[in-house]
């Protein structure tokens, strides 16, 4: 096989992508020459924590959206790899909801025993692709620890570079005189920077509910989130208060949609990501919401414009890691000969199809399972293991009902790996009094 694929990005999707390679070639089969650029010093994208905002060491915009004290807002048992448990990786079952140092000694684990390190290109940033005439893309990077450019050809491109980077960034009368600090979730590093302060949040986004649980947790005086539709809803403490939209800033005085106002020190911004590919042309470039049915990508993943591209984990998100290696799989077999894509007429029926299912979706349960098909659906044209999908549904069910239950304690329950039946046991620590996270303090009995 002379084929060369590009993999931009070795964030959780563009390892996956490393990896499905790597199972064909242990299995026996030839593969393409596989180049993977990672502008990040390591692989795990955000998963891989930095202190920096703004810019990185180079002068780019920073990927990293991570911030300190984060644990999953989702059961483990839901993103578990197939092919690499977490009992596997830990010698032993672990709760069911791991912190960031957790999950990024999982993810590492397992790319770490494929062998894909040497695929990658570290703080290397694609900086432009484009089609060639006689078909193939032509891929323009730069190496920014050794200031060198690069120029080469490619028969595939996979854009595994995420949408959980590039904040959406909206702006209120008064915010440019607000005394205090204003920043987007993307900047937001440590909850201890808020203590003792009573902030703001606009949104009502997973970002939203948890940045706002974990100032809570590490002592601020008291939360605020303005909502434009409508309030989370969940069981809050007593200092944690839902309004209306925000109207205008003075001084440090807010003022909401209903008449009622509050002075607070900080406005943290909650409201999204865009999708956003600064290296690709027009006729290449995804332009989707954040939606569970992604447009003009046939399944999920080929772009119908040229299906020699493809996008890797940009659906919003119930199931995450396992369905980007589903994708990841599906992906290999189109580039290796063995799935066979339909005429555009058909990919573009495929697209409309998804979409109309999803606007058929009732409530958040109903998504759930909506993705857990798809998930589904791709691994069954794939050798990728099958998993239970239905007992990782009832997992994402259970932590949905846990968290209506009380938004506080949802961490401390536990379920059932799909993987290998075992039930996961509690955290040592109720998670609000759990200040330590780091992976040492976590595995603890």
């Amino acid at each position: 096989m002379t084929k060369r694929v590009c993999i931009i990005g070795a964030g959780p999707s563009g390892l996956a992508q490393l990896r499905a390679f790597q199972s064909a070639k242990a299995k026996g089969a030839e593969i393409p020459d596989i180049v993977c650029y990672e502008k990040q010093s390591d692989w795990g994208g955000l998963w891989n924590y930095s202190w920096r905002t703004g810019t990185d060491e180079y002068g780019n915009p920073c990927h990293a959206s991570m911030y300190r004290y984060l644990w999953s807002n989702g059961p483990k048992e839901g993103l578990e790899f197939a092919d690499y448990t977490f009992e596997e990786h830990f010698g032993k079952p672990i709760a069911s909801y791991p912190p960031r140092s957790v999950l990024f000694d999982y993810i590492k684990g397992r790319v770490e025993k494929a062998g894909v390190r040497q695929w990658i290109r570290f703080d290397t940033i694609v900086r432009d692709v484009r089609t060639l005439p006689e078909g193939g893309f032509e891929v323009t990077a730069r190496n920014e620890a050794e200031d060198s450019e690069t120029r080469e050809t490619f028969d595939h491109v996979v854009v595994a570079s995420g949408h959980f980077s590039v904040p959406n960034v909206p702006e209120y009368p008064g915010f440019d005189t607000f005394n205090g600090r204003i920043l987007h979730a993307h900047d937001f590093r440590d909850a201890r920077e808020f203590i003792d302060k009573d902030i703001l949040i606009l949104g009502t986004s997973y970002s939203a509910e948890d940045i706002g649980s974990q100032c809570w947790k590490y002592g601020c005086r008291s939360v605020t989130v303005a909502h434009r539709t409508a309030p989370m809803g969940y069981k809050w403490p007593d200092n944690w208060q839902e309004v209306p939209r925000l109207e205008r800033v003075e001084g440090r005085t807010a003022y909401f949609a209903d008449g009622t106002s509050r002075e607070v020190d900080a406005i943290i911004l909650c409201t999204g990501y865009r999708h956003h590919f600064p290296f690709l042309p027009d006729d290449l470039r995804l332009k989707t919401a954040n939606v569970l049915a992604s447009d003009d990508l046939y399944k999920g993943v080929v772009w119908n414009g040229n299906p020699d591209i493809f996008y890797l984990g940009m659906q919003d998100q119930w199931y995450t890691f396992n369905m980007f290696d589903a994708q990841a799989w599906y992906v290999r077999d189109v580039i290796m000969g063995r799935i066979e894509v339909p005429d555009l007429a058909s990919r573009e029926a495929d697209v409309k199809a998804r979409k109309d299912a999803e606007a058929a979706l009732e409530d958040d349960y109903a998504c759930i399972d909506y993705q857990g098909a798809y998930t589904k659906e791709l691994i069954d044209e794939t050798d990728y293991p099958s998993f239970d999908i239905d007992a990782s549904n009832r997992a994402f069910h259970e932590w949905k009902k846990h968290k209506k239950k009380d938004i506080m304690t949802f961490r401390n329950n536990g379920y059932t790996s799909p993987m290998t039946g075992t039930k996961a046991p509690p955290h040592h620590t109720p998670w609000k009094d759990a200040l330590d996270d780091s992976l040492e303090s976590y595995l603890q009995t």
